[in-house]
């Protein structure tokens, strides 16, 4: 069933009348039925501008219906009185707003590079306020995902509904040891919380021993604990293994139908390196997907994991990834 577009007159009310009651509910001892002046600062330090648009200046106490400012004159970021504070966060929450527009200039990034990255945020102490700024940015420079710990998922999820971005999450994170069958729940939970790609960690211990029985199940169950459209990524954590071990692993992982090989979790002693990504990719083949994870920090390393095989690149410095992606030729 078709829908005709709202009137822009309409669209525009729908927007002034949400502005409106987030300035309204923010004014100290206000409530949504009364009409205080605007706060006099701003989160950015500075002041708020004395007079309304509606013509009334100084003397308009905010019940004209114009559509009030959020931000001082004085604002380096046009978001940024709105995106820092934490009140009118919370506000906008319970307001059922989603996401935040893109200010200006943001999008200056290659496309390309900004398609093949995982925007990252994988750190113990991550807050809700982190996590819904890697969104902000996954949404408005186009990278293919971000990528949370499980407990962000919902949040992640409901912050890109409707963006291109797809959350990402991690499964046995990050030592692998979780019986396959937890990692099996994990997942499920994850998928139907709104993951739309998993990153699941290999038992590390038992590639070590030889046991590629066990490899094989925790990769099978993580797989089979997908659907049809989820993305499943097997961490091999290379700086553990040896070459012969890598191979065994990549192996099983096509085997097993994941999507993807990756190198790290990031959380060991070291990273990617562009032999590890060039094995994963000669042991794969061209048709399933190699992700470079793990200190990756600039443009210049990420074009040559791209070069030595990763289709998929896993960085929290995504966006200066991106903004520098291109050498003096302009090439990726």
């Amino acid at each position: 069933m078709s829908h005709a577009p709202l009137p822009e007159s309409w669209v525009q009310q729908i927007v002034e009348e949400v502005t409106r009651r987030l300035d309204r509910a923010s004014s100290p001892g206000s409530s949504a039925a009364t009409s205080p002046p605007p706060p006099a600062g701003c989160t950015c330090g500075g002041a708020r501008p004395a007079t309304c648009s509606c013509g009334a200046g100084s003397s308009c106490g905010g019940g004209c219906g114009a559509t009030p400012s959020f931000r001082c004159a004085g604002c380096p970021d046009s978001g940024a009185c709105l995106r820092d504070c934490p009140d009118r966060q919370r506000l906008i929450e319970e307001l059922g707003i989603a996401r935040l527009g893109c200010g200006p200039g943001i999008g200056a990034v290659d496309a390309r590079v900004a398609a093949m990255l995982d925007h990252t945020l994988l750190r113990p102490d991550a807050t809700r306020r982190e996590i819904l700024a890697l969104c902000e940015e996954a949404h408005c420079h186009g990278f293919a995902s971000v990528c949370v710990q499980p407990m962000w998922v919902p949040v992640a999820a409901r912050a890109l509904e409707g963006s291109r971005a797809k959350v990402c999450t991690v499964i046995g994170f990050p030592h692998g040891a979780n019986r396959a069958e937890v990692k099996a729940y994990e997942t499920r939970v994850a998928v139907a919380q709104g993951a739309r790609e998993v990153d699941m960690v290999i038992p590390i211990g038992a590639l070590k021993d030889g046991d590629l029985r066990t490899v094989r199940e925790h990769i099978g169950a993580v797989v089979r604990a997908t659907r049809a459209g989820v993305i499943t990524k097997v961490i091999l954590e290379t700086s553990f293994l040896t070459r012969e071990e890598k191979i065994a692993a990549c192996a099983i992982a096509k085997e097993e139908r994941a999507d993807f090989v990756k190198t790290s979790t990031g959380f060991a002693s070291a990273g990617a390196t562009l032999e590890d990504v060039r094995l994963m990719r000669e042991t794969v083949g061209p048709a399933m997907g190699v992700k470079a994870a793990g200190g990756i920090r600039d443009a210049a390393l990420a074009r040559a994991m791209v070069e030595a095989g990763a289709t998929r690149i896993g960085a929290s410095a995504s966006v200066k990834i991106a903004a520098g992606g291109g050498d003096s030729t302009g090439r990726y």
